[in-house]
């Protein structure tokens, strides 16, 4: 074997060396990458680009709100319609308008316990339109009235309810704008950095996502609370709705009995 070839080959066998431990510093330097990332929400949170631990804060601000919407909403319904079970017993106890108003008035203030108190005053006010033949006009008040009346206790039932449908249907996509943000910082650490190892880039990648899932934690509860709430209120509206005609039908009869007598 001449000497130009043992050269050579202690050449190659010496890039081999450096090529193996190239590639053992390498896979070493994954490995404490692997090892050090961590899926801990907060190390997530702290490792963001500021715009993505932006969109992060307002999102969860937007799913505690929607919460504490829910839970009050909720709340306050179940009150509404045990007070509404208490004023129908009352109401349909056989008891005159009179005795009825007097009861209620005892009572914790609720929307069919408004209605009634400016039906019946409505009505009481004018004693002489029985009378005169003006019957048919004075029911048409009562209803108007209590119409108006309705529709601004639903107003303020259905208060803040815009908010819980907000965050339903945009939360998905506020996340979704911090996790392609997230994503293009990754794919400039790529072009920073030269390398196209998966493990230079899993921690950005991480982070980015988490910020869509933040968004569907806030999406999913606010869509399942309006959809709920939204069928309650509905519900209690129909048990207006049914008060206020069964109001106007006794008033025609009283009506109807004062012009034959």
């Amino acid at each position: 074997m001449t000497k130009t070839t043992v050269e050579n080959l202690s050449a190659e066998i010496t890039l081999n060396d450096a090529a193996a431990t190239m590639a053992h510093v390498t896979e070493q330097n994954i490995g404490e990458s692997v090892q050090n990332f961590s899926v801990n929400a907060l190390d997530l949170f702290m490792g963001a680009d500021w715009v993505v631990q932006s969109v992060m804060i307002s999102l969860l601000l937007a799913s505690i709100w929607s919460w504490a919407l829910i839970f009050a909403k909720t709340s306050q319904l179940r009150s509404l319609n045990k007070l509404a079970t208490s004023f129908e017993d009352v109401f349909w106890s056989g008891k005159s308008l009179t005795d009825v108003s007097m009861i209620i008035k005892k009572e914790k203030n609720h929307p069919l316990k408004t209605l009634l108190t400016v039906g019946m005053g409505e009505w009481t006010r004018n004693p002489k339109a029985l009378s005169s033949g003006q019957g048919p006009a004075l029911q048409d008040r009562v209803a108007r009235l209590m119409g108006m009346v309705m529709s601004r206790e639903m107003d303020r039932l259905e208060s803040y309810m815009i908010f819980l449908a907000s965050v339903g249907s945009t939360a998905p996509f506020i996340g979704l704008f911090g996790t392609v943000w997230g994503i293009m910082n990754s794919f400039q650490g790529i072009a920073l950095s030269g390398s196209t190892n998966l493990a230079v880039v899993a921690p950005g990648i991480a982070e980015a996502l988490f910020a869509t899932a933040i968004g569907l934690i806030a999406a999913i509860p606010a869509v399942l609370g309006y959809n709920k709430i939204s069928s309650d209120i509905n519900k209690y509206n129909s048990r207006l709705e049914a008060f206020c005609d069964e109001f106007s039908t006794i008033l025609s009869r009283k009506a109807s009995e004062r012009e034959i007598a």
